[in-house]
C-alpha cells in the first residue's frame, strides 16, 4: 500500500464532502421551508464529520487534507443557484439539484469502494464504507422527498 495513493483517494473523498457541504449550503439558502433548510442543515453536519474522519486518516499518512471542491462541484452549485433562482424557488426543482449531487457523492465513493481498496487500510475501508451508507441514506431521503412531491402534483 502506497501512502501517496492511499492520500489522493481519502483527499478525494473529503472534496466529494466540500462539495455537499457547500451544494447543501447553497441549498438551504435557497429554499424558504423550514423542513428543508433542517434537513440540509443534517446533511451538510453528515458531510463534516466524514471530511473530518478523512482528514484524520490523511494527516495520519503524513498528507495534507484537502481543502477544495471538485470542478464538477463548482458547477453543480452554479447549476443549483440558476434553477432555483429561474424556477421561484421551487421545492421539487431544489429537490431534483439536491439529488443530483447526492448521485455524484455516491458514486465517488462507490468508485473508491470498486477500485481503490488496495491502497486503502481495512479500517480505513471499514470508514469508507460506513460513510457511503450513510450518503446513501441521505440520497434515498432526498429521493423519496422529491417523489413524494412530483406524486403531489
Amino acid at each position: 500500500m502506497e501512502n501517496e495513493k492511499t492520500i489522493e483517494v481519502l483527499n478525494t473523498l473529503i472534496t466529494i464532502n466540500n462539495d455537499r457541504i457547500e451544494g447543501y449550503e447553497t441549498a438551504a439558502k435557497e429554499t424558504e421551508e423550514q423542513d428543508l433548510k433542517t434537513l440540509f442543515a443534517q446533511f451538510s453536519a453528515n458531510s463534516q464529520k466524514c471530511k473530518k474522519e478523512l482528514e484524520i486518516e490523511v494527516s495520519k499518512l503524513g498528507g495534507t487534507p484537502a481543502e477544495g471542491t471538485m470542478v464538477s462541484g463548482k458547477f453543480y452549485r452554479v447549476w443549483m443557484d440558476i434553477k432555483a433562482a429561474l424556477t421561484g424557488k421551487d421545492r421539487k426543482t431544489i429537490l431534483n439539484s439536491c439529488e443530483y449531487g447526492e448521485d455524484m457523492a455516491k458514486g465517488t465513493y462507490e468508485k473508491v469502494l470498486k477500485n481503490d481498496t488496495e491502497n486503502l487500510s481495512i479500517e480505513q475501508q471499514a470508514m469508507i464504507k460506513a460513510q457511503h451508507i450513510l450518503l446513501v441514506a441521505d440520497h434515498d431521503h432526498v429521493k423519496s422527498m422529491r417523489d413524494l412531491v412530483m406524486a403531489e402534483k
